[in-house]
């Protein structure tokens, strides 16, 4: 009597990280952001057309910190399916950070000449409060940028997420915390500056920090960290977790059937993007001078989750096209037309969520598609 073979069940090979062409387009980006810009910027004379201006410079640095934040939504809200309203607090902890290290750095150069920053001297603080300790130094100013955002996302989420709160809930709670930090980062007793927040920054690692090749550094910095984060998240979504993360979003109850807790997923994801945003606040404050309490205002985290829906959510590059469209948009029209620009915003998300779910990414890959 012959006996029957068990049937052998073969695995998909791994999808790649990048596709050819998509490593192509990488690298043409880090070559832009790395090379030309600096040239452009730095090198050819400012009577030029091909100069690039000190404030384009600092406009897409602003805006590659913001599609940082708008990809760290892209992994929560188009792969778990969680939305959150209250991003911007994450991005805001971790600017507050870097604004620390700020003021510390301006030394006795303030209006008050003393090593306390000038808002401390007018209040008539006399040492610096306890959660001060660490700001002199950039190696623990680099790690709380990630800790500290990382941990308030991690405890919150351990609670909610336990809780099995979800949905529109979750959306609500979420919008609720980033309103309470900003009631409390406006109170002067907190340390952080009140309503005026940390400003007249004026050098960083004890360089300038107001000269034009600290301002190109700076934004390199952030277009090699803003390419690094989509590797990254490619990375995530590319390996089980990810497969898992979309699991959950499509069906938790049917993960949790098949013996995945969603639980240690969501938060685990939920974390990594807290902690993505907080390096993006960081990044932000010393290239636009300022950081304050408005940062956490609840419209600003609904913005986060507008660059991801026009964007496309899923797709990871969406995000970060709907960032720049949104955000380049808004530059002209608050100064072309002020009055305008909220009603604009608002027409624009209904209109992406009516007639476009998958944003401008999936419009165009939806047009390649019939062209081919």
């Amino acid at each position: 009597m012959t006996s029957i073979a068990a049937p052998v069940l073969v695995l998909p090979n791994p999808a790649p990280l990048l596709s050819r062409a998509g490593w192509q387009a990488f690298m043409v980006t880090l070559l832009l952001v790395c090379a030309v810009a600096p040239v452009l910027n730095l090198l050819v004379p400012k009577d030029s057309m091909f100069h690039m201006s000190d404030y384009a410079v600092a406009l897409v640095g602003k805006i590659m910190c913001y599609a940082i934040c708008a990809l760290a939504m892209d992994l929560i809200w188009g792969y778990t399916g969680i939305l959150s309203l209250g991003h911007g607090v994450f991005f805001a902890l971790g600017g507050y950070v870097m604004g620390m290290y700020l003021m510390r750095q301006i030394g006795r150069d303030g209006n008050y000449k003393s090593d306390l920053p000038d808002f401390m001297v007018f209040l008539d603080w006399k040492v610096l409060p306890w959660h001060w300790a660490l700001s002199d130094s950039f190696a623990a100013t680099l790690l709380l940028v990630v800790l500290v955002p990382g941990l308030v996302a991690f405890v919150f989420g351990f609670f909610a997420f336990r809780s099995r709160i979800k949905g529109v809930y979750f959306s609500i709670i979420t919008q609720a915390m980033t309103f309470a930090a900003m009631l409390l980062f406006f109170r002067n007793e907190t340390g952080f500056g009140g309503n005026n927040g940390f400003t007249d920054f004026k050098r960083i690692l004890s360089l300038p920090i107001a000269t034009p090749s600290m301002r190109m550094t700076l934004f390199v910095l952030t277009g090699v960290t803003l390419l690094s984060f989509f590797l990254l998240a490619r990375w995530l979504v590319n390996a089980k977790f990810g497969r898992v993360l979309q699991a959950i979003r499509d069906a938790e109850s049917r993960v949790m059937f098949s013996g995945y807790s969603p639980v240690g997923y969501k938060l685990t994801i939920w974390t990594i993007s807290a902690m993505m945003c907080g390096v993006a606040g960081a990044l932000y404050v010393p290239q636009v001078g300022i950081i304050n309490p408005s940062e956490m205002s609840p419209a600003n985290s609904i913005e986060i989750a507008i660059w991801a829906a026009v964007g496309g959510r899923a797709s990871l590059i969406g995000p970060i096209v709907g960032a720049f469209i949104v955000n380049c948009a808004k530059s002209w029209l608050t100064v072309a037309y002020p009055e305008f620009w909220l009603y604009v915003l608002g027409a624009l998300f209904i209109g992406v969520t009516l007639f476009l779910p998958n944003g401008v990414v999936g419009l165009a890959r939806q047009w390649k598609g019939r062209k081919l």
